[in-house]
């Protein structure tokens, strides 16, 4: 059986990543290529896949289910769907939880309108991915729930089982920016030129 392959997209990372990804070379295909803002990353790995589903994972997640990405290919093939996400768990606090606990209930309540999802877990249907144009590089944050929000309803689903999370994003930014920052995105759902400009999310 071929080795799965992986590819990491390295922004300029200090910690050591590109070594760190080196020590798995021989059990998997991996190869890094040069990242930036999450969208270009990704849409560079997806451009050198081969394989009919592309799965995007931030790299500070774990799955919570080790049958979680088995479960999710027979769902794609079975229903023929363009997207699959899941839950998201946050460990490191209380808080943490609850706000993605919101998170995760509105992933579901967005399912009787537009699809949402975010970045630390996407399956895709590569091809829909491309028809899609992939994610968008003018974006300067949320690119996956733009991209998500393309997706037709009846092809979108959520697949029990979660990622692990940090809370290294609310620590950031404090939890009340980020709470607000979230429910400005939904607001501005239909309004491209939101997402292009600067929000200082990254900053």
């Amino acid at each position: 059986m071929p080795a799965t392959p992986v590819l990491v997209a390295d922004a300029g990372s200090t910690d050591g990543t590109p070594d760190a990804v080196g020590q798995f070379r021989g059990k998997l295909a991996v190869d890094i290529v040069p990242g930036g803002l999450p969208a270009a990353g990704r849409n560079r790995g997806a451009a050198l896949a081969s394989s009919p589903y592309v799965l995007f994972l931030d790299a500070d997640v774990e799955l919570a289910d080790t049958t979680l990405i088995r479960r999710c290919l027979e769902l794609m093939k079975a229903k023929q769907l363009h997207l699959i996400t899941t839950n998201i768990i946050c460990q490191d606090s209380l808080v943490g939880r609850v706000f993605y606990w919101g998170n995760n209930f509105f992933q579901y309540l967005s399912r009787l309108y537009r699809p949402f999802a975010t970045g630390m877990f996407m399956m895709f249907d590569a091809q829909r991915f491309r028809e899609l144009g992939g994610f968008h590089e003018g974006a300067q944050f949320a690119e996956d729930y733009l991209l998500s929000q393309k997706v037709a309803r009846k092809r979108f689903r959520i697949v029990p089982g979660g990622v692990y999370t940090s809370n290294r994003r609310f620590q950031k930014m404090g939890y009340g920016r980020v709470t607000l920052l979230f429910f400005r995105t939904a607001f501005h759902s239909h309004d491209e030129q939101f997402f292009l400009r600067d929000h200082k999310y990254w900053k």
